[in-house]
């Protein structure tokens, strides 16, 4: 599970908090605090 401050990669990321989706578009990308809810914790999608 990719969590805030990782560099989990290019792709699509829910927060697993509020269903918020974060699009990281270079894989040298951090993930950022869910712009929502500032959950740590996200599900890839797809």
């Amino acid at each position: 599970m990719p969590t805030t401050g990782e560099k989990p990669g290019k792709g699509t990321y829910k927060c697993t908090n509020c269903g918020q989706i974060v699009v990281l578009d270079d894989s040298t990308d951090t993930l950022p605090p869910c712009p929502k809810c500032s959950g740590t914790d996200f599900n890839k999608v797809g």
